[in-house]
């Protein structure tokens, strides 16, 4: 069964059409490309599956139940989580104090609670380590390198058990040994059977580490294959137009 479904989402913005009846259906453990290009729909997608936006038409399916999002909290407890572009990390605080920022841990009673860091750091270090990333808990998050702030918003979606973990841009201004460690982090959701959307305006990224591809172009799907079935020059057509659709 399909953990996600979507049928016929469309978005607009009083004259503006954002998105057309768009459809798509993502199983357990595959990594799907969201790709075109600016102003294809792309981020408009990718909130409303995580609650951001209220499509203004069409259904969304939820492990085969239909569902209607009221906001990120309640995408979250259906087990979607977002890493966005900007990853929305505090630069001054610790890998652990990130992954448990507003939801930390404490001990003690009614109102005495202190906050429990040696449960926060050990948690923060399994998470590191299903992962396979050399980031460690007590790192201040401002002298990490790109990789490793992907890893810590990685982790940071693991704390809820998700099913569908949605990725905004995640290999954009890193290094090139950066993405390689950002896409191995892609593969590591894929082998705990999390379902992946990743956006990316990188091309060999997609054909490296997705099972299938999506293009929008201005709202349309113009394309929903699998990657083995496509090349690379045929879909820069599709997101320039110069191929209508495949």
């Amino acid at each position: 069964m399909a953990v996600l479904e979507l049928e016929n989402i469309s978005k607009h913005y009083g004259a503006i059409q954002a998105l057309s009846d768009v459809s798509l259906s993502l199983e357990p453990g595959e990594v799907v490309g969201l790709v075109g290009d600016n102003g294809a729909g792309k981020s408009t997608l990718v909130k409303i599956i995580a609650g951001n936006f209220h499509p203004s038409g069409g259904i969304i399916r939820i492990d085969g139940g239909t569902e209607q999002l009221h906001g990120p909290k309640d995408a979250r407890s259906k087990g979607i989580e977002i890493v966005y572009q900007d990853l929305a990390l505090a630069d001054n605080l610790t890998a652990a104090a990130n992954i448990f920022l507003g939801r930390e841990k404490t001990i003690g009673w009614g109102f005495l609670k202190i906050l429990d860091y040696r449960a926060m750091y050990r948690r923060a270090g399994e998470l590191f380590a299903e992962l396979k990333s050399e980031t460690r808990p007590r790192d201040v998050v401002r002298r990490m390198s790109g990789g490793q702030r992907q890893a810590v918003a990685i982790a940071r979606t693991r704390l809820s058990n998700p099913k569908i973990v949605l990725m905004d841009e995640p290999t954009a201004a890193i290094s090139v040994r950066q993405v390689a460690e950002v896409l191995n982090l892609i593969r590591r959701l894929k082998d705990q059977g999390i379902a992946v959307v990743l956006i990316s305006h990188r091309i060999p990224d997609i054909f490296a580490v997705c099972d299938r591809l999506v293009v929008l172009r201005r709202g349309l799907k113009v394309a929903d294959k699998r990657v083995a079935d496509s090349s690379p020059e045929e879909v820069t057509g599709l997101i320039t137009g110069a191929i209508k659709q495949a």
